[in-house]
């Protein structure tokens, strides 16, 4: 079974920085897909970002530019680095993992906040 635990996140000033880390086990890093996603108060849960080991990554257009997604094979782990953070940057963020013929398998969750 695949369990993914987000650590990292925090309260912040608008236009700091905070780095996410999802560490993956029960599954190899290069078996799957990874994203973030995030769900601020209200809204539907959105997506951020993915990445695979083999390279591929992209950005919903509201991060890109700010945020980067990273991996680290050797720790079975995929990072968020988030920079210039925006109120509108506030929500919890979750981290996935996607692997063909297994069902997705999310983490419980980080909160962030930017805020003065």
């Amino acid at each position: 079974q695949v369990q993914l635990v987000e650590s990292g996140g925090g309260l912040v000033q608008p236009g700091g920085s905070l780095r996410l880390s999802c560490a993956v086990s029960g599954s190899k890093l290069s078996l799957n897909i990874m994203a973030w996603y995030r769900q601020a108060p209200g809204k539907q849960r959105e997506w951020v970002a993915t990445y695979t080991t083999g390279g591929f990554t992209n950005y919903a257009d509201s991060v890109k530019g700010r945020f980067s997604i990273s991996g680290d094979s050797a720790k079975n782990t995929v990072y968020l680095q988030m920079n210039s953070l925006k109120p509108d940057d506030t929500a919890v963020y979750y981290c996935k993992g996607s692997r063909p013929g297994f069902a997705d398998s999310w983490g419980q969750g980080t909160q962030v906040t930017v805020s003065s």
